[in-house]
This record gives structure tokens, C-alpha cells and sequence, in this order.
């Protein structure tokens, strides 16, 4: 992918995604690989310019923890050690581990004792984040104290002579005053990264490959309008036009007008040269749905129906050689990477039709993240408003609206939605906004309008402030704006007569209602 590169090696952190992705925002190419899949000649292999161990939920002295072969140390390449990754290294070089008398869980305030190294431009004293119950209670020989904690004696230690750096706080976490630079520092000037990790160039190679994979062969690919599928369509679409073939289902729980911002986009007189089917398939979703009230169950419900009619519509179309996927490099890891947690499945990793007949997968952004996707999408040419369109769930307003979905609570919801974004934008908020939304509440309640009682719906505005969206605080919208809001979805949404705005972080919340 890159002559600069950066291995990460996961044990287990939960945090490993984002040191993937603070190594990248320094313009370097890092993968993140579990421990047990790289043996030692598996690293010289990949040719790192320089390794970071991740956390792990383990302790390094245990029995059967975590671990690499040592002659890691021996490859003359620098290393950074990150909590677990830490106390790892130094447990494998001759320190001491033990477990530690007091815990240590998010904001603490870390004292920095050396800054020649690592640690260069930090404050004397940094809030940083921790997560961790055992500690360096002894360093290998040869390595310096470069930072402590007043329950952690040893928060960091360097042997610089031989390249190996570690530190028991999370540098990747936005919390750690002066991480991101303790990062750039690791990979730009103690590894000697060059910055050469952009967009231009990787869709230039990645058109190329497709071209000479594919060759004169047929590629199918489910479009769903999201921003990873619409960027996988005009890659694919530059590099092999019309044998391309995307089916897009507008299963009726986009958002206001969306089908039809796509057919735009991608259909006949748009900007793109390919094959484009749209399958209004609303009426079928409505009638599957009709009762189903359990969140999981209505995500299983719009999931396989898309199967069915995406099976459908490929035998229309005939054999393919290529089923194309909007994979990117979370969903690799979210879903399980190595030794890495599942955090959720996802239904483009492992959850293929069983009916469509063809010879490979195509997952040309399968090791990108979504930041790089959005800049590739604009390098390939696609509208901002798809470049920049928030994430939407996979059900789509299916998991907007709590409990039943009707045709009627669609189209209440998405003309809610509509307002909120519109005055959202107007307020100049957008851009600030990680993601919002209207969703539909499981719920009526008593209102006055005109001289007239009513019992109609209430909906819930949602916007979240996130890097990351592993946490997530609720947007502090202008008192203003959010009257806007309410009064014009009450008069203009009808059976909406309340509105609420949620206050709820995540966690304990979710971004999502279902």
C-alpha cells in the first residue's frame, strides 16, 4: 500500500482503530494486525518502518497473555508501547509487572520527567487518559522513567539508544493533552516516516488494479447511497464503466428525497458511466414490517429482504464475475480482527447472498477509514452532498422510529427530518454537527392546537458531537434553533403536536434510538 508504513500489533485494545487512524491523520499507512497472526518473519514481511504494540484487558505476566517473539527487538526498528503493549515490553526486556495498588481509569494527571524524547513539547504536568490495573513497578535495564503518575511510578520509560518507547496513558485518545503530537513524533521523526499516504495517489494505483483484476469481467454492487457504496461505484466506475452493474433498493426508509438524489447521481444522465438498476420495493418492506415491533427483529426483517430482492434482481442480470462491497477497515475490525473484540457484525463482513454466482469479492476500501473514504469519494468526483452525507444506519429510518414501522410514521419522520437538517444548515451548524437527526418516538400525548385537543405523535431531535463515535456528547444547538425546529414540525408534520431534543451522551445512550 505504502513504502511508509506503520505495523500496529493488537492485543486485544479497545482503542486499537483509533491509533490506526491517528497514525494515518500524520499522512503514514498503518494496519492494524493481531499479535497471533505475525510471526516474526510475517513482520519482517511487511517491512515496518516502525511498530506499536497496543492495550490489551490481559496481564503481562500471566499465563497464557498476549505476547510476540522476541526477536521483535532485534529487527533494528523503533517500537512503541502502549499501556498493555507497555507493560509487554517491558516484562519481555527484564522489568518488572505487578498489579497496582490503586487503579487508574480515564482523566489523570501524568507528570512528565524527561522531554527529550518521546515526550518532546509535553507540559510539565498533562491530563491523559488511563485505563489500566497492573504497572511497571521495575523498567528493564537500560531504559530511562520519562513520566509518572502520583499512583504510577513509572507512566513512561525510553530506551532510545535502541528505538523502544512506552507509555501507560492512551496518546490516541483525544482526552491526552499532546497525544496526536506524542504520535507524530513516534512515526515522523523517530521512525522517519515520510508523509506520503494521500488520496490522489491511492485512487490512481487502486483504478489500475481494478482494471488489471477485472480485466473484461462483470462486477455487480449493492448501491445503497451511503457514502462508502456511492465511493465504491465511482471508483469501479472509472476504472471498468459499463460492466459495472449497481442495484440500488429504495426500500422506502431513506431519508426525504434521497432515491432520488441517487438516481441523479448514479442513473441515466448522471455523472457516472455505469449500469443502473433502482428496485422501488417500499410497498414489500411495509408489509414485512407490519407487527414487528422488537428492535433486533425489524434489523433482521430489512436485512433479509434486502438478500431476497438483491438475489432477484442479480438472476435478472445474469452471472457476474465480481460482487463489489462497500467494506472499509472498521468494519474489519469492529467485526473482529485478529484478537481484537467483536463489537458488532456487520453485514458486508461474512454475510454474503447465498445465491448470486460469482467468482471473487471486490473490496477496493477495505483499508480505509472514513475520513479517507469521504476524501477519495471527492477526489473521484461525487457530489459534496454525498461525499459528506452522515453515517445512516443500514435499516434506515427502521431504527428511527421506535416500534412499528407504517408507510405513515416513514413519511412523518422524513418530513421532520427534512426541517431539522434545512435549519440546521441555515443556522450554519451542519459543518459542527457530527450527526443529527429526527426520529419518531413510541409515543402520543395530549396537545392543544388551534381550539382542538389532539393525541398525536412526538418526535426526539438527535445531534452528537464525536471524533470517533465511540463516544459521543449531545450537540449544544442554540435555544433558538431548536424553537425553530419545533414550531415548524408541529405546523408543518402532520399528527406531531411535541418535540423533544435528547440530552443523552453516549454511553449510557447509543447515537441511534434502536
Amino acid at each position: 500500500m505504502a513504502e511508509n508504513r506503520i505495523l500496529i500489533l493488537d492485543f486485544g485494545g479497545q482503542y486499537n482503530q483509533l491509533i490506526a487512524r491517528r497514525v494515518r491523520e500524520c499522512g503514514v499507512y498503518s494496519e492494524v494486525r493481531g499479535y497471533e497472526m505475525m510471526t516474526l518473519e510475517d513482520i519482517r514481511q511487511f517491512d515496518p518502518k516502525g511498530i506499536i504494540f497496543t492495550g490489551g484487558p490481559q496481564s503481562a505476566y500471566g499465563e497464557g497473555a498476549p505476547s510476540i517473539d522476541k526477536g521483535v527487538f532485534d529487527l533494528g526498528v523503533p517500537i512503541l508501547g502502549i499501556c498493555y503493549g507497555a507493560q509487554l515490553m517491558a516484562h519481555m526486556l527484564g522489568g518488572e509487572i505487578s498489579s497496582a495498588p490503586t487503579s487508574e481509569y480515564g482523566r489523570t494527571e501524568v507528570t512528565v520527567t524527561d522531554k527529550t524524547g518521546l515526550l518532546v513539547g509535553a507540559d510539565d504536568v498533562n491530563v491523559c487518559w488511563m485505563s489500566h490495573t497492573d504497572y511497571i513497578s521495575r523498567p528493564p535495564e537500560g531504559f530511562v522513567i520519562t513520566a509518572r503518575t502520583a499512583d504510577c511510578p513509572v507512566a513512561g520509560i525510553e530506551n532510545r539508544e535502541r528505538g523502544f518507547y512506552a507509555v501507560q496513558f492512551h496518546p490516541e485518545v483525544n482526552h491526552t493533552a499532546n497525544g496526536f503530537a506524542f504520535l507524530k513524533r513516534f512515526v515522523l521523526e523517530i521512525c522517519g516516516c515520510a508523509p506520503d499516504w494521500h488520496m490522489e495517489s491511492f485512487a490512481r494505483t487502486q483504478i489500475e488494479e481494478i482494471r488489471e483484476k477485472v480485466g473484461n469481467g462483470r462486477v455487480l454492487l449493492a448501491l445503497s447511497g451511503g457514502v462508502d457504496s456511492s465511493v465504491v461505484a465511482a471508483l469501479l466506475a472509472k476504472a471498468i464503466g459499463p460492466q459495472l452493474t449497481c442495484v440500488f433498493v429504495d426500500h422506502g426508509l431513506l431519508r426525504k428525497d434521497e432515491a432520488a438524489q441517487v438516481a441523479s447521481v448514479f442513473g441515466e444522465g448522471g455523472h457516472f458511466d455505469l449500469r443502473f438498476v433502482m428496485v422501488d420495493a417500499a410497498q414489500r418492506y411495509y408489509k414485512k414490517l407490519a407487527g414487528v415491533t422488537e428492535p433486533e427483529a425489524k434489523r433482521k426483517v430489512i436485512g433479509e429482504e434486502f438478500i431476497r430482492i438483491f438475489e432477484e434482481e442479480a438472476k435478472k442480470i445474469g452471472a457476474v464475475d465480481y460482487l463489489a462491497q462497500g467494506t472499509i477497515y472498521p468494519d474489519l475490525i469492529e467485526s473482529g480482527l485478529g484478537s481484537s473484540a467483536v463489537i458488532k457484525s456487520h453485514h458486508n463482513v461474512g454475510g454474503l447472498p447465498e445465491h448470486v454466482e460469482f467468482r471473487e469479492i471486490l473490496e477496493p476500501l477495505r483499508m480505509l477509514f472514513k475520513d479517507e473514504v469521504r476524501q477519495l469519494g471527492r477526489e473521484l468526483g461525487l457530489p459534496e452532498e454525498i461525499v459528506s452525507r452522515q453515517p445512516f444506519p443500514g435499516p434506515g429510518l427502521g431504527v428511527r422510529i421506535i416500534g412499528e414501522v407504517t408507510e405513515e410514521k416513514v413519511r412523518v419522520v422524513q418530513d421532520a427530518d427534512a426541517i431539522y437538517r434545512e435549519e440546521i444548515a441555515v443556522a450554519g451548524l451542519a459543518g459542527s454537527i457530527s450527526q443529527y437527526f429526527a426520529a419518531l418516538t413510541n409515543m402520543q400525548t395530549v396537545g392543544v392546537m388551534g381550539d382542538f385537543r389532539t393525541y398525536d405523535y412526538a418526535i426526539a431531535l438527535r445531534a452528537v458531537i464525536t471524533s470517533d463515535f465511540m463516544t459521543a456528547e449531545a450537540a449544544e444547538i442554540p435555544w433558538d434553533v431548536l424553537q425553530r425546529v419545533m414550531t415548524r414540525i408541529v405546523n408543518e408534520v402532520d399528527h406531531v403536536n411535541r418535540v423533544f431534543y435528547d440530552l443523552t451522551s453516549k454511553p449510557p445512550g447509543t447515537v441511534e434510538m434502536e
